[in-house]
């Protein structure tokens, strides 16, 4: 089992952890409860690092998307994402994914935990493309911070104005004095909230300026917490 760059931070929390996608990652802390109702009242900090993130670069980076992706990426522009599906040569799903649009002929995919490596051999045997492909999700981590207070906790460790970020919108700039942080709004626990990618080398020290603003009631959540999600009428549905 691999473990994220997180696993040592779990470890001292008390975090039940358990295999998931190849990973060993928490699945609850004081309880999925506890950490769910943190989520709809106040603040949760989710570790999903193990999920899958590819770079797409160089001059035809648009035409390869438009190949692989169910949904129309001409409509994205620098720091829009978008939902699609990899379809596969039947009209099938290979996974989903999605689809941030970095720059002009830059693009990240995000994947699927479970399905990185086969989703990295799918799009690797479509490219006759004159771009650039990089898998760097050993290299990067991604922490959901979730929760109706999760835009003002966040906004005492950047000066990027998150009011700013609709959602599936995302800014790249500094964050708890490290640079190049993306900071997006694409998470789906029903809470609103960002997502962070850092490099691993700085995960365990932003995750410590998060939880060490000590005006929040702020907790870690576990992947059984992650399984919820809100509705319209509120009422709970489990995936």
């Amino acid at each position: 089992m691999k473990k994220t760059a997180l696993y040592n931070k779990h470890i001292e929390l008390g975090a039940k952890m358990v295999p998931f996608a190849g990973y060993m990652m928490p699945v609850q802390y004081s309880g999925v409860n506890n950490e769910h109702i943190n989520v709809r009242e106040e603040v949760g900090v989710f570790d999903v690092s193990h999920m899958g993130e590819f770079l797409v670069k160089g001059k035809d980076a648009l035409s390869f998307i438009q190949k692989i992706s169910s949904n129309d990426a001409s409509v994205l522009f620098p720091g829009r994402a978008q939902y699609a599906y990899l379809p596969n040569e039947n009209g099938g799903i290979v996974d989903d994914m999605l689809v941030y649009m970095i720059e002009e002929n830059h693009y990240m995919l995000v994947v699927n935990a479970s399905n990185i490596d086969k989703d990295w051999k799918w799009i690797n045997s479509q490219n006759n493309f004159d771009v650039s492909l990089e898998n760097i999700s050993e290299n990067t981590s991604l922490i959901a911070v979730q929760g109706p207070k999760a835009k003002e906790l966040l906004q005492n460790l950047t000066e990027i104005n998150l009011s700013n970020i609709k959602f599936y919108h995302f800014e790249i700039g500094t964050f708890a004095g490290f640079n190049d942080v993306i900071i997006s709004a694409t998470g789906y626990t029903g809470s609103g909230g960002f997502e962070l990618y850092v490099p691993n080398n700085i995960a365990e020290e932003v995750w410590d300026f998060i939880f060490n603003l000590k005006d929040f009631n702020v907790f870690p959540a576990g992947l059984s917490c992650k399984r919820y999600f809100k509705i319209g009428n509120g009422l709970l549905f489990v995936w």
